[in-house]
């Protein structure tokens, strides 16, 4: 299994650092990395989802598959209320 990614280091995944965090996403994924690890992830809005299925987008245009590992519950919580929790991989 591959390793949580080491170059992610977020700990927020909100609408204010939307932008930024996808940036930093996009470039890890792009140095190849298939897991992020959201553990340090200590507050999340609904931008977490949209970025997760942005960062997940972006891995399979590339050809690579992206999976999470460490989900925080409260955004385990809105992907279950959004409908969206089977489309987040998990590793």
């Amino acid at each position: 299994m591959a390793q949580a990614n080491p170059m992610l280091s977020l700990d927020a995944l909100t609408f204010q650092n939307a932008k930024a965090a996808l940036e930093q996403g996009c470039t890890a994924i792009g140095a190849g990395e298939t897991v992020f690890d959201l553990g340090g992830v200590k507050a999340a809005d609904s931008s977490a989802l949209a970025l997760m299925l942005a960062w997940q987008r972006r891995a399979h245009a590339q050809g690579r598959a992206l999976a999470f590992a460490n989900v925080p519950a409260n955004i385990d919580a809105l992907a279950k209320l959004y409908g969206v929790d089977e489309l987040i991989a998990r590793a």
